[in-house]
């Protein structure tokens, strides 16, 4: 084998081993909302603290994350579509987007509504 084949195969080898190692997920707030029955001039959502995401693909919950205080989540996850849902029972129409995209090589940003049915 010559000297630049050498180089070729390794090339291959090691951008491999980078494109493997390289991390993907989602992070991003989750708010909820109507706050409160009638929302005039206050704002009517707020940041949805400490619930759970539950992240599954086939059927089978593959990760779940809490939310911060503030209503952020941050979640590795393999490239590839998943369902979302908050596995506590909740009145009103429930988290949206229902489903999310997982793109490979890097976080991506994907902002939830939680609907809290108020009225």
């Amino acid at each position: 084998m010559s000297v630049i084949g050498l180089v070729v195969i390794t090339m291959f080898i090691c951008a491999g081993a980078a494109a493997a190692g390289h991390v993907a997920g989602l992070r991003g707030l989750v708010m909820q909302g109507p706050t409160k029955p009638v929302c005039a001039d206050d704002p009517c959502e707020e940041p949805a603290r400490g619930i759970v995401l539950e992240f599954t693909r086939s059927g089978k919950v593959v990760a779940d994350v809490k939310t911060t205080t503030s209503g952020t989540y941050s979640v590795r996850l393999k490239p590839g579509s998943y369902a979302v849902r908050v596995p506590a029972r909740r009145i009103g129409t429930g988290l949206s987007p229902r489903v999310v995209r997982v793109p490979a090589g890097r976080i991506a940003r994907v902002d939830f509504h939680l609907d809290t049915g108020r009225q």
